[in-house]
């Protein structure tokens, strides 16, 4: 039997779900087009990045898996650039094993401070098997340590390491001009005059370049010392600098990153995780907000650690490197 309407076209229509323009639409499909969806909330976190909190793999091989169609959220196939809020009950499967996400739910900005020595190498592997700045780190689960910009082969002193990739990226970026600052051993015979120039600006093959200061700290003949000051962290620009002026360096160590100075007690292969108070010294610099946990216990008055027992271990672990490598 049909039934008849007495109702006209027009209050049909204005009867009609607003973001539906057909009758079809069914109420299933008018609920799901109503509700917002979890894993599509565009104040969630790239996926890749959550990904590589939980310890799956580095973002670019995470997002490498999600163009292969390998990742899914609750049960639907991810894209790249999807963002996902995270919350409890959901499902992130890479090739159809479920991801074990309690690794990522909390990530605390962690950042250590390493007194790099010469020889090492700021690369993660090396074909050759030479030793790298992330040999001697404390291994972590579910994430993994970024280093804040490079030091070359011959440089040693100060290199921070964070978990927190976006801490990273900032603080290497021109536009935050963070202050780093070397002793540098040069030979040659240096004047006023080569000082000033460096300190004004002199024209090196990817562009104009300076010190910030110049400070002489004692020496003379091949035994000169100053303390310089750069705003940026081009590769090798404090010895091109030097050498714009026909000047050699033969020792170069970083003893400054911001206001973060290279601790005196610590040997060459040391580290030491950094206090809450520094990390958000760091975050505050460029910008982010602070963090408000730490894994170190802060309740605690803060005991300096023992030179003795780092270089102990620093020179256990060079010894079995050297064991190793033969």
């Amino acid at each position: 039997m049909k039934f008849q309407t007495t109702d006209s076209p027009k209050k049909l229509r204005e009867k009609r779900p607003h973001f539906s323009s057909s009758s079809a639409t069914s109420k299933r499909e008018v609920k799901e087009m109503a509700a917002p969806t979890k894993n599509t909330v565009a104040e969630g976190e790239k996926l890749q990045k959550i990904l590589a909190r939980a310890g799956q793999g580095s973002r670019r091989e995470i997002e490498g898996m999600i163009s292969a169609n390998r990742v899914s959220v609750d049960g639907k196939i991810a894209a790249l650039g999807d963002r996902v809020k995270l919350y409890p009950g959901i499902k992130i499967r890479i090739d159809g094993h479920l991801v074990n996400l309690a690794a990522a739910q909390k990530e605390l900005c962690r950042v250590l401070m390493y007194y790099k020595p010469e020889g090492e190498l700021c690369t993660r592997h090396d074909p050759e098997g030479r030793a790298t700045v992330f040999d001697r780190l404390p291994r972590l689960t579910g994430s993994r340590w970024i280093a804040v910009g490079r030091l070359d082969i011959n440089t040693s002193g100060l290199l921070l390491f964070t978990t927190d990739g976006e801490l990273a990226n900032c603080l290497m970026h021109p536009s935050r001009e963070v202050e780093r600052e070397y002793s540098v051993r040069v030979f040659g015979q240096v004047d006023d005059a080569m000082l000033n120039r460096l300190k004004k600006g002199v024209q090196l093959e990817d562009g104009p370049a300076n010190f910030k200061a110049i400070k002489a700290t004692g020496g003379s003949g091949m035994n000169q010392w100053f303390d310089v000051v750069l705003s940026e962290g081009r590769n090798r620009e404090v010895r091109r600098l030097w050498e714009s002026q026909g000047i050699q360096v033969s020792r170069l160590i970083r003893i400054r990153y911001g206001n973060i100075q290279l601790m005196k007690s610590l040997p060459r292969g040391g580290w030491e995780e950094m206090p809450l108070e520094q990390v958000n010294y760091l975050r505050e610099l460029v910008g982010l907000a602070p963090e408000t946990e730490s894994r170190l216990d802060i309740t605690k008055t803060k005991r300096r650690p023992k030179t003795a027992k780092i270089r102990k271990a620093v020179k256990r672990y060079s010894e079995q490197s050297k064991r190793y490598k033969k």
